[in-house]
Protein backbone atom coordinates (compact mmCIF):
# COMPACT_ATOMS: atom_id res chain seq x y z
CA UNK A 1 0.00 0.00 0.00
CA UNK A 2 1.06 3.73 -1.04
CA UNK A 3 2.53 6.06 1.63
CA UNK A 4 0.62 8.73 2.46
CA UNK A 5 1.34 12.60 3.99
CA UNK A 6 1.48 12.93 7.59
CA UNK A 7 -0.32 15.89 7.52
CA UNK A 8 -2.95 15.01 5.19
CA UNK A 9 -6.35 15.28 6.48
CA UNK A 10 -7.55 11.75 7.97
CA UNK A 11 -10.16 9.52 7.42
CA UNK A 12 -13.59 10.79 9.43
CA UNK A 13 -12.69 14.39 7.60
CA UNK A 14 -12.16 13.53 3.76
CA UNK A 15 -12.47 10.89 2.07
CA UNK A 16 -9.64 11.74 -0.70
CA UNK A 17 -6.62 10.47 1.00
CA UNK A 18 -4.27 8.24 -0.78
CA UNK A 19 -5.41 5.18 1.07
CA UNK A 20 -8.83 5.79 -0.01
CA UNK A 21 -7.40 6.29 -4.15
CA UNK A 22 -5.74 3.10 -3.49
CA UNK A 23 -9.06 1.16 -2.24
CA UNK A 24 -10.69 2.87 -4.76
CA UNK A 25 -8.86 1.62 -7.35
CA UNK A 26 -9.44 -2.36 -6.11
CA UNK A 27 -12.64 -2.47 -7.43
CA UNK A 28 -14.23 -4.17 -10.49
CA UNK A 29 -15.89 -2.15 -13.68
CA UNK A 30 -19.14 -2.62 -12.15
CA UNK A 31 -18.78 -1.39 -8.78
CA UNK A 32 -16.78 1.35 -10.41
CA UNK A 33 -19.71 2.49 -12.67
CA UNK A 34 -22.11 2.09 -9.70
CA UNK A 35 -20.20 4.63 -6.89
CA UNK A 36 -19.72 6.82 -9.85
CA UNK A 37 -23.47 7.07 -10.38
CA UNK A 38 -23.89 8.13 -6.92
CA UNK A 39 -21.19 10.36 -7.29
CA UNK A 40 -23.29 12.10 -10.15
CA UNK A 41 -26.72 11.72 -8.49
CA UNK A 42 -26.01 13.21 -4.62
CA UNK A 43 -24.97 16.52 -3.58
CA UNK A 44 -20.88 16.05 -2.33
CA UNK A 45 -20.19 16.35 1.46
CA UNK A 46 -17.69 15.04 4.03
CA UNK A 47 -17.64 11.57 5.68
CA UNK A 48 -19.65 10.27 2.57
CA UNK A 49 -18.71 11.21 -0.79
CA UNK A 50 -17.38 9.08 -2.40
CA UNK A 51 -18.43 5.89 -0.69
CA UNK A 52 -16.84 2.79 0.28
CA UNK A 53 -18.32 0.24 -1.70
CA UNK A 54 -21.81 -0.77 -3.15
CA UNK A 55 -23.67 -2.94 -0.89
CA UNK A 56 -26.49 -5.77 -2.42
CA UNK A 57 -27.78 -7.32 0.98
CA UNK A 58 -27.43 -7.97 4.23
CA UNK A 59 -28.03 -10.49 6.70
CA UNK A 60 -27.05 -10.52 10.47
CA UNK A 61 -23.95 -8.59 11.71
CA UNK A 62 -22.77 -9.36 7.74
CA UNK A 63 -22.96 -6.67 4.78
CA UNK A 64 -22.33 -8.17 1.02
CA UNK A 65 -21.33 -6.32 -1.81
CA UNK A 66 -22.05 -6.59 -5.58
CA UNK A 67 -19.96 -8.85 -6.25
CA UNK A 68 -20.98 -11.64 -3.43
CA UNK A 69 -17.70 -9.88 -1.07
CA UNK A 70 -19.20 -10.18 2.59
CA UNK A 71 -17.65 -7.91 5.59
CA UNK A 72 -18.84 -8.61 9.23
CA UNK A 73 -19.66 -4.67 10.65
CA UNK A 74 -18.75 -3.38 13.29
CA UNK A 75 -20.04 -0.12 12.21
CA UNK A 76 -23.77 0.57 11.10
CA UNK A 77 -24.26 3.49 12.31
CA UNK A 78 -25.44 1.58 15.38
CA UNK A 79 -28.82 0.95 13.92
CA UNK A 80 -27.75 -2.71 13.67
CA UNK A 81 -28.09 -3.62 16.81
CA UNK A 82 -30.16 -6.61 16.17
CA UNK A 83 -28.27 -7.39 13.03
CA UNK A 84 -29.56 -6.74 9.79
CA UNK A 85 -32.79 -8.23 8.19
CA UNK A 86 -33.73 -9.55 11.57
CA UNK A 87 -36.48 -11.95 10.64
CA UNK A 88 -38.31 -11.35 14.27
CA UNK A 89 -38.34 -8.12 13.43
CA UNK A 90 -39.00 -8.29 9.58
CA UNK A 91 -42.36 -10.30 9.86
CA UNK A 92 -43.78 -7.97 12.66
CA UNK A 93 -42.92 -4.96 10.80
CA UNK A 94 -44.80 -6.75 7.25
CA UNK A 95 -47.96 -7.55 9.56
CA UNK A 96 -48.27 -3.91 9.98
CA UNK A 97 -47.70 -3.22 6.69
CA UNK A 98 -50.66 -5.61 5.80
CA UNK A 99 -53.25 -3.37 8.33
CA UNK A 100 -52.26 0.54 8.82
CA UNK A 101 -48.66 1.45 6.96
CA UNK A 102 -49.07 5.41 7.94
CA UNK A 103 -51.07 7.22 10.30
CA UNK A 104 -52.28 10.93 9.70
CA UNK A 105 -51.41 13.64 12.31
CA UNK A 106 -54.11 14.24 14.58
CA UNK A 107 -54.75 10.60 14.86
CA UNK A 108 -53.52 7.92 16.64
CA UNK A 109 -52.96 4.18 16.71
CA UNK A 110 -52.11 1.46 19.02
CA UNK A 111 -49.07 0.83 18.00
CA UNK A 112 -47.01 3.23 19.03
CA UNK A 113 -49.50 3.97 22.20
CA UNK A 114 -48.39 0.68 23.44
CA UNK A 115 -44.13 1.83 22.21
CA UNK A 116 -44.93 4.60 24.37
CA UNK A 117 -45.85 2.83 27.39
CA UNK A 118 -43.50 -0.17 27.10
CA UNK A 119 -40.21 2.46 27.27
CA UNK A 120 -41.73 4.34 30.24
CA UNK A 121 -42.17 1.28 32.00
CA UNK A 122 -38.70 0.60 31.05
CA UNK A 123 -37.92 3.51 32.89
CA UNK A 124 -39.40 1.83 35.57
CA UNK A 125 -42.14 4.86 35.76
CA UNK A 126 -39.45 7.73 36.50
CA UNK A 127 -39.96 9.13 32.49
CA UNK A 128 -43.24 8.83 31.94
CA UNK A 129 -44.16 11.35 28.81
CA UNK A 130 -42.94 9.89 25.16
CA UNK A 131 -42.78 12.09 21.88
CA UNK A 132 -41.36 10.49 18.86
CA UNK A 133 -39.71 11.72 15.97
CA UNK A 134 -38.66 10.14 12.60
CA UNK A 135 -35.06 10.43 13.56
CA UNK A 136 -32.78 11.31 16.11
CA UNK A 137 -31.71 14.86 15.17
CA UNK A 138 -35.23 15.72 14.72
CA UNK A 139 -35.29 14.11 18.80
CA UNK A 140 -32.80 16.30 19.61
CA UNK A 141 -34.36 19.79 18.68
CA UNK A 142 -37.88 18.47 20.81
CA UNK A 143 -35.72 17.97 23.92
CA UNK A 144 -33.97 21.29 23.07
CA UNK A 145 -37.44 23.36 22.68
CA UNK A 146 -38.90 21.35 25.84
CA UNK A 147 -36.22 22.39 27.70
CA UNK A 148 -36.68 26.42 27.15
CA UNK A 149 -40.14 26.17 27.76
CA UNK A 150 -40.12 24.31 31.11
CA UNK A 151 -37.16 26.03 32.25
CA UNK A 152 -37.57 29.90 30.62
CA UNK A 153 -33.67 29.80 30.17
CA UNK A 154 -32.47 29.39 26.61
CA UNK A 155 -28.90 28.65 27.11
CA UNK A 156 -27.33 24.79 27.14
CA UNK A 157 -24.04 23.60 28.23
CA UNK A 158 -22.68 20.54 26.16
CA UNK A 159 -19.22 19.39 25.23
CA UNK A 160 -16.59 19.71 22.35
CA UNK A 161 -16.42 16.70 20.06
CA UNK A 162 -19.70 15.73 20.69
CA UNK A 163 -22.46 14.49 18.03
CA UNK A 164 -26.34 15.52 18.41
CA UNK A 165 -26.97 14.99 14.88
CA UNK A 166 -26.80 17.64 11.69
CA UNK A 167 -29.31 20.13 11.56
CA UNK A 168 -28.62 23.51 12.42
CA UNK A 169 -29.91 23.57 16.04
CA UNK A 170 -28.58 19.96 16.86
CA UNK A 171 -24.73 20.90 15.11
CA UNK A 172 -25.15 24.33 17.63
CA UNK A 173 -24.72 21.86 20.78
CA UNK A 174 -22.44 19.61 18.65
CA UNK A 175 -19.15 19.81 19.12
CA UNK A 176 -17.58 18.91 16.15
CA UNK A 177 -16.11 21.59 14.05
CA UNK A 178 -16.51 19.19 10.41
CA UNK A 179 -20.44 20.03 11.09
CA UNK A 180 -20.52 24.06 11.39
CA UNK A 181 -17.20 25.27 9.49
CA UNK A 182 -18.32 27.82 6.92
CA UNK A 183 -21.66 28.07 8.27
CA UNK A 184 -21.67 30.97 10.38
CA UNK A 185 -23.55 32.03 13.54
CA UNK A 186 -25.38 29.36 14.81
CA UNK A 187 -28.10 28.64 17.78
CA UNK A 188 -27.52 31.40 20.55
CA UNK A 189 -26.47 30.34 23.99
CA UNK A 190 -24.75 27.03 22.97
CA UNK A 191 -22.06 27.34 25.37
CA UNK A 192 -19.21 24.41 25.37
CA UNK A 193 -17.29 22.54 27.57
CA UNK A 194 -14.56 20.08 27.82
CA UNK A 195 -15.46 16.33 27.51
CA UNK A 196 -14.06 13.66 29.93
CA UNK A 197 -11.31 11.77 28.65
CA UNK A 198 -9.31 9.67 31.01
CA UNK A 199 -6.26 9.71 28.29
CA UNK A 200 -5.34 12.16 27.46
CA UNK A 201 -7.61 15.03 29.07
CA UNK A 202 -6.13 18.36 30.14
CA UNK A 203 -7.64 17.58 33.97
CA UNK A 204 -6.12 14.09 33.71
CA UNK A 205 -5.58 12.35 37.41
CA UNK A 206 -4.11 8.97 37.98
CA UNK A 207 -7.52 9.02 40.64
CA UNK A 208 -10.11 8.38 37.77
CA UNK A 209 -13.08 9.78 39.72
CA UNK A 210 -10.94 12.77 41.25
CA UNK A 211 -10.30 13.69 37.45
CA UNK A 212 -13.51 13.09 36.18
CA UNK A 213 -14.44 15.68 39.37
CA UNK A 214 -12.34 18.56 38.03
CA UNK A 215 -14.89 18.36 34.90
CA UNK A 216 -18.26 18.26 36.95
CA UNK A 217 -16.83 21.36 38.83
CA UNK A 218 -15.87 23.47 35.62
CA UNK A 219 -19.38 22.66 34.14
CA UNK A 220 -20.84 24.29 37.99
CA UNK A 221 -18.20 27.25 37.89
CA UNK A 222 -19.76 27.67 33.62
CA UNK A 223 -23.39 27.59 34.79
CA UNK A 224 -22.50 30.33 37.62
CA UNK A 225 -20.70 32.97 35.76
CA UNK A 226 -23.44 32.63 32.21
CA UNK A 227 -26.46 32.21 34.01
CA UNK A 228 -29.43 31.69 32.13
CA UNK A 229 -28.71 27.92 31.46
CA UNK A 230 -31.50 26.03 31.14
CA UNK A 231 -29.79 22.62 30.37
CA UNK A 232 -26.71 20.28 30.17
CA UNK A 233 -27.02 18.01 27.13
CA UNK A 234 -24.52 15.10 27.24
CA UNK A 235 -23.76 11.61 25.62
CA UNK A 236 -23.82 9.72 28.82
CA UNK A 237 -21.22 7.44 27.48
CA UNK A 238 -19.30 9.39 24.55
CA UNK A 239 -19.96 6.87 21.43
CA UNK A 240 -17.32 7.24 18.95
CA UNK A 241 -14.05 8.18 20.11
CA UNK A 242 -15.70 5.95 23.29
CA UNK A 243 -15.06 7.61 26.41
CA UNK A 244 -16.57 6.26 29.74
CA UNK A 245 -17.07 9.00 32.74
CA UNK A 246 -17.05 7.53 36.20
CA UNK A 247 -19.94 6.94 38.30
CA UNK A 248 -19.48 9.88 40.54
CA UNK A 249 -18.82 12.53 37.32
CA UNK A 250 -22.69 11.93 36.89
CA UNK A 251 -23.98 11.54 40.29
CA UNK A 252 -22.36 15.20 40.75
CA UNK A 253 -23.53 16.02 37.22
CA UNK A 254 -26.91 15.47 38.54
CA UNK A 255 -26.35 17.18 41.90
CA UNK A 256 -25.65 20.26 39.91
CA UNK A 257 -27.89 20.38 37.90
CA UNK A 258 -30.77 20.00 40.66
CA UNK A 259 -28.44 22.87 42.87
CA UNK A 260 -29.10 24.87 39.61
CA UNK A 261 -32.72 24.20 38.65
CA UNK A 262 -31.44 22.62 35.43
CA UNK A 263 -32.46 19.87 33.11
CA UNK A 264 -30.15 17.04 32.62
CA UNK A 265 -30.77 15.92 29.40
CA UNK A 266 -28.84 12.71 27.97
CA UNK A 267 -28.34 11.54 24.65
CA UNK A 268 -28.16 7.80 23.97
CA UNK A 269 -29.16 7.95 20.31
CA UNK A 270 -26.50 5.45 19.63
CA UNK A 271 -25.98 3.50 22.88
CA UNK A 272 -29.54 3.00 24.69
CA UNK A 273 -31.39 -0.79 23.92
CA UNK A 274 -28.41 -2.65 24.39
CA UNK A 275 -25.56 -1.35 23.26
CA UNK A 276 -23.25 -1.06 26.98
CA UNK A 277 -25.31 -3.94 28.92
CA UNK A 278 -27.90 -2.16 30.32
CA UNK A 279 -31.25 -0.84 28.52
CA UNK A 280 -30.03 2.67 29.30
CA UNK A 281 -27.00 4.01 29.51
CA UNK A 282 -27.37 5.91 32.15
CA UNK A 283 -29.01 2.96 34.51
CA UNK A 284 -24.61 2.08 34.95
CA UNK A 285 -24.98 5.48 36.76
CA UNK A 286 -27.53 5.73 38.83
CA UNK A 287 -29.06 8.48 38.14
CA UNK A 288 -32.14 9.30 36.14
CA UNK A 289 -32.18 12.48 33.34
CA UNK A 290 -34.89 14.60 33.11
CA UNK A 291 -34.85 13.87 29.19
CA UNK A 292 -33.53 10.81 27.57
CA UNK A 293 -33.06 10.74 23.86
CA UNK A 294 -33.39 7.15 21.82
CA UNK A 295 -32.99 6.40 18.35
CA UNK A 296 -31.03 4.43 15.62
CA UNK A 297 -31.66 0.62 17.11
CA UNK A 298 -34.75 2.04 18.15
CA UNK A 299 -36.13 0.98 14.72
CA UNK A 300 -34.46 -2.20 14.57
CA UNK A 301 -32.73 -1.18 11.85
CA UNK A 302 -35.47 -1.44 9.53
CA UNK A 303 -37.81 1.92 10.16
CA UNK A 304 -36.19 5.17 10.90
CA UNK A 305 -37.69 5.77 14.46
CA UNK A 306 -36.26 7.79 17.79
CA UNK A 307 -37.73 9.90 20.84
CA UNK A 308 -37.55 11.60 24.29
CA UNK A 309 -38.75 10.45 26.87
CA UNK A 310 -39.30 12.86 30.12
CA UNK A 311 -40.46 13.26 33.39
CA UNK A 312 -44.37 14.01 33.95
CA UNK A 313 -43.50 17.39 35.15
CA UNK A 314 -41.97 18.07 31.75
CA UNK A 315 -45.48 17.73 30.41
CA UNK A 316 -46.18 21.48 30.10
CA UNK A 317 -45.71 22.67 26.73
CA UNK A 318 -49.05 21.60 25.56
CA UNK A 319 -49.38 25.49 23.95
CA UNK A 320 -46.71 24.56 21.48
CA UNK A 321 -45.76 22.24 18.39
CA UNK A 322 -42.74 20.52 19.67
CA UNK A 323 -42.81 18.41 16.78
CA UNK A 324 -45.57 17.98 15.18
CA UNK A 325 -43.82 15.85 12.43
CA UNK A 326 -45.21 13.96 9.69
CA UNK A 327 -44.43 10.58 10.23
CA UNK A 328 -44.69 11.11 14.76
CA UNK A 329 -46.70 8.13 15.74
CA UNK A 330 -45.23 5.93 12.98
CA UNK A 331 -47.17 2.48 12.77
CA UNK A 332 -44.44 1.00 11.27
CA UNK A 333 -41.69 2.28 13.30
CA UNK A 334 -43.48 1.38 16.34
CA UNK A 335 -44.63 -2.08 15.09
CA UNK A 336 -40.18 -2.56 14.26
CA UNK A 337 -38.97 -1.25 17.81
CA UNK A 338 -41.86 -3.04 20.10
CA UNK A 339 -40.53 -5.90 18.19
CA UNK A 340 -36.60 -5.36 18.85
CA UNK A 341 -37.72 -5.06 22.54
CA UNK A 342 -39.79 -8.21 22.22
CA UNK A 343 -36.91 -10.31 20.51
CA UNK A 344 -34.48 -8.38 23.08
CA UNK A 345 -36.73 -9.98 25.93
CA UNK A 346 -36.91 -13.42 24.27
CA UNK A 347 -33.24 -13.76 23.35
CA UNK A 348 -31.35 -12.39 26.84
CA UNK A 349 -29.84 -9.90 24.37
CA UNK A 350 -28.25 -7.67 27.37
CA UNK A 351 -26.34 -10.92 28.77
CA UNK A 352 -25.31 -12.19 25.69
CA UNK A 353 -23.82 -8.61 25.10
CA UNK A 354 -22.31 -8.35 28.84
CA UNK A 355 -20.55 -12.30 28.56
CA UNK A 356 -19.30 -10.77 24.66
CA UNK A 357 -18.04 -7.76 26.80
CA UNK A 358 -15.57 -9.68 28.84
CA UNK A 359 -13.97 -10.99 25.67
CA UNK A 360 -13.68 -7.74 23.87
CA UNK A 361 -12.08 -6.56 26.83
CA UNK A 362 -9.74 -9.37 26.71
CA UNK A 363 -9.06 -9.34 23.28
CA UNK A 364 -8.47 -5.69 23.12
CA UNK A 365 -6.35 -5.43 26.43
CA UNK A 366 -3.65 -8.24 25.29
CA UNK A 367 -3.16 -5.69 22.01
CA UNK A 368 -2.36 -3.04 24.45
CA UNK A 369 0.09 -4.95 25.94
CA UNK A 370 1.58 -6.28 22.62
CA UNK A 371 1.97 -3.42 20.68
CA UNK A 372 3.20 0.25 21.49
CA UNK A 373 1.12 1.99 18.93
CA UNK A 374 -2.09 0.83 20.82
CA UNK A 375 -2.06 3.83 23.26
CA UNK A 376 -5.61 2.78 24.92
CA UNK A 377 -8.39 0.91 24.90
CA UNK A 378 -11.69 1.97 26.28
CA UNK A 379 -15.62 0.51 26.30
CA UNK A 380 -18.59 -0.74 27.79
CA UNK A 381 -20.44 -3.49 26.58
CA UNK A 382 -20.03 -3.94 22.78
CA UNK A 383 -18.71 -0.33 22.22
CA UNK A 384 -15.19 0.05 22.33
CA UNK A 385 -12.41 1.87 21.17
CA UNK A 386 -8.40 2.12 20.52
CA UNK A 387 -6.61 5.09 20.36
CA UNK A 388 -3.87 4.25 18.22
CA UNK A 389 -0.49 6.42 18.47
CA UNK A 390 2.68 6.80 17.50
CA UNK A 391 4.03 5.35 20.88
CA UNK A 392 2.84 5.15 24.55
CA UNK A 393 4.78 7.68 25.86
CA UNK A 394 4.14 10.60 24.03
CA UNK A 395 0.48 9.66 23.37
CA UNK A 396 0.71 11.62 19.67
CA UNK A 397 -1.85 10.42 17.34
CA UNK A 398 -1.02 8.47 14.52
CA UNK A 399 -4.17 8.90 11.92
CA UNK A 400 -2.05 7.49 9.22
CA UNK A 401 -1.84 4.26 10.53
CA UNK A 402 -5.66 4.20 11.72
CA UNK A 403 -6.15 4.62 8.17
CA UNK A 404 -4.23 1.84 7.31
CA UNK A 405 -6.16 -0.46 9.91
CA UNK A 406 -9.18 0.71 8.58
CA UNK A 407 -8.31 -0.47 4.85
CA UNK A 408 -6.32 -3.26 5.80
CA UNK A 409 -9.60 -4.27 7.60
CA UNK A 410 -11.73 -3.77 4.63
CA UNK A 411 -9.46 -5.41 2.20
CA UNK A 412 -9.96 -8.81 4.61
CA UNK A 413 -13.63 -8.70 4.85
CA UNK A 414 -14.11 -6.37 8.51
CA UNK A 415 -16.07 -2.66 8.30
CA UNK A 416 -15.19 -0.11 11.39
CA UNK A 417 -15.03 2.88 11.50
CA UNK A 418 -12.33 6.16 12.22
CA UNK A 419 -13.09 8.49 14.75
CA UNK A 420 -11.35 11.59 15.92
CA UNK A 421 -8.79 10.53 13.07
CA UNK A 422 -7.03 8.02 15.15
CA UNK A 423 -9.49 5.92 17.17
CA UNK A 424 -10.56 2.52 15.64
CA UNK A 425 -14.64 2.62 16.79
CA UNK A 426 -16.14 -0.26 16.97
CA UNK A 427 -19.84 -1.32 17.38
CA UNK A 428 -20.66 -5.14 16.55
CA UNK A 429 -24.25 -6.06 16.22
CA UNK A 430 -24.97 -7.13 19.87
CA UNK A 431 -26.63 -10.64 18.81
CA UNK A 432 -23.19 -11.38 17.01
CA UNK A 433 -22.16 -14.77 17.91
CA UNK A 434 -18.79 -15.89 19.54
CA UNK A 435 -17.31 -17.26 16.24
CA UNK A 436 -17.95 -14.02 14.27
CA UNK A 437 -16.52 -11.92 17.38
CA UNK A 438 -13.61 -14.03 17.43
CA UNK A 439 -12.94 -14.26 13.70
CA UNK A 440 -13.56 -10.21 13.49
CA UNK A 441 -11.17 -9.42 16.51
CA UNK A 442 -8.52 -11.76 14.27
CA UNK A 443 -9.07 -9.22 11.81
CA UNK A 444 -8.67 -5.99 13.70
CA UNK A 445 -5.32 -7.61 15.01
CA UNK A 446 -3.67 -9.13 12.06
CA UNK A 447 -4.49 -6.15 10.40
CA UNK A 448 -2.99 -3.60 13.20
CA UNK A 449 0.41 -6.01 13.19
CA UNK A 450 0.53 -5.72 9.59
CA UNK A 451 0.19 -1.88 9.28
CA UNK A 452 3.15 -1.41 12.23
CA UNK A 453 5.28 -3.26 10.14
CA UNK A 454 4.61 -1.93 6.77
Amino acid sequence: MTSVNPHSRAEGDVNNTEFRKYWDNTHNNETASVLSRDAKAFLHQSLSTPCLDVLASSDGALVTNLQGKTYIDFHGNNVHQLGYHNPYVIERVKRQLDTLAFCPRRFTNLPTIELAERLSALTGGQLTRVLFAPGGTSAIGMALKLARIATGNYKTISMYDSFHGASMDSISVGGEYIFHQGLGPLLVGSVHVPPVDHYRGMWHMADQPSGDMAYADYIEYVIEKEGDIGAILAETVRSTTVHVPSEGYWKRIREICDKHQILLILDEIPTALGRTGNTFVYEHYGIVPDIVVLGKGLGAGVVPMAAILCKESLNVAAHVSLGHFTHEKNPLGAAAALAALDYMDEYRVLEHVNTLSTIVNQRLKAMKASYREVGDVRGIGLLWGIELVQDNDSKTPHPVLAEQVLYRCLEKGMSLKVSGGNVLSLYPPLVIDEQQLGEALDVLEEAIQESIQS
